[in-house]
């Protein structure tokens, strides 16, 4: 566990715990009302624990943050790497954490004695970037995150969106590639599978295996062993000029290119938002897909669109959590945003 501290006194009432529970880390934050980290725990997700002791190690992270003040949060949102029921807080299905049915809203709900809103990782990142974010004063904006997975999130005419059965945002599972490889969801050719943190590693180990020599680099920084190459090490290598890092990232970013280029024509964004921990590894991602897109998309569509890295880095998630579920709670229609300008 580790400890990210920024005030520890003057809280006031207006503050809310988000959560953002990934496929390798969850991080539990304090969260005011203007967007701002009051304090962090940041911890591995222990996925082959199963869910009930991830859940555990939750509900112990807030009990500990709660310390930190006199005043009650307004409630604990948490943003889950998964499809969500959004009524119960269900989890339905997630590939990265391998649940099904998960009904981590009322289990929080018993636990904690507070309201819990339960909302996908990236649609409450996306409302952190649009909030607080790149995404300010844009009415008309998608959020492309690449971490473990790939997911984002749609805001239309100043709404987030949330589709029929609040699975909006799924870019990950977008074809790439009728052929490609097989994808946790099942599908051959996703986004996800040659883009995510995940494909990245399998790809370098697949590589590695297959060519030792070549692969010296990668080896050598997961001591000999092809099955603990991570994305990170792939990160690492690619920074020091490894050719088959190199290829592994040209890879992912095609991919990147391809599927934003899909969002950009289908969506008619004014700004393209790319975050997650690849982008804050590699940031020239963003750089190349915005070259990628402005070649290839519509030209209709390219003209007025700005493609930006996200602004809130890794605390996206928690932020957006944890806004969302100030507005869950107190507003109408909390899908709505502020009033703002393109």
């Amino acid at each position: 566990m580790t400890n990210k501290s920024s005030h520890q006194t003057g809280l006031d009432n207006s503050w809310s715990i988000g959560i953002d529970l990934g496929g390798t880390k969850i991080a539990v934050a304090m969260v005011d009302a203007s967007g701002q980290v009051l304090e962090q725990r940041r911890l591995a997700t222990r996925v082959s624990e199963g869910p009930i002791a991830i859940q555990s190690e939750i509900v112990d992270a807030v009990l500990e943050l709660r310390k930190y003040s006199v005043s009650k949060p307004v409630g604990v949102g948490i943003g889950v790497a998964g499809q969500i029921d959004p009524v119960s807080g269900t989890v339905r299905f997630a590939p990265n954490l391998d649940w099904r049915d998960v009904p981590i809203g009322n289990v929080l709900r018993n636990a904690l004695d507070m309201p819990v809103f339960v909302t996908n990782d990236v649609r409450a990142a996306t409302w952190g970037e649009w909030i607080h974010g790149a995404g300010r004063e844009c009415d008309d904006l998608v959020c492309l995150f690449v971490g473990t997975g790939v997911g984002g999130g749609v805001v239309s005419g100043g709404r987030m969106l949330a589709g029929c059965s609040n699975t909006a945002g799924e870019f990950g599972h977008i074809t790439i590639d009728l052929h490609g490889p097989l994808c946790n969801c099942g599908n051959r050719g996703c986004l996800e599978a040659l883009a995510g943190g995940w494909a990245i590693a399998r790809n370098a180990r697949e590589m590695t295996e297959k060519d030792p020599e070549t692969g010296a680099a990668l080896l050598r920084l997961a001591d000999g062993r092809p099955e603990r190459i991570t994305a990170h090490m792939v990160t690492i290598a690619y920074r020091e000029g490894d050719p088959i890092a190199a290829k592994i990232v040209g890879t992912a970013t095609e991919a990147l290119v391809a599927g934003a280029v899909s969002l950009i024509n289908a969506l008619n964004p004014c700004r393209l938002i790319l975050g997650g921990g690849i982008i804050v590894g590699l940031p020239e991602i963003v750089t190349l897909v915005d070259h990628g897109v402005h070649k290839r998309a519509l030209a209709s569509a390219r003209i007025p669109l700005q493609v930006l890295p996200s602004r809130l880095g890794n605390d996206a998630g928690v932020i957006g959590a944890a806004i969302m579920a100030m507005r869950e709670l107190t507003m109408d229609d909390p899908l709505q945003g502020p009033e703002s300008t393109d």
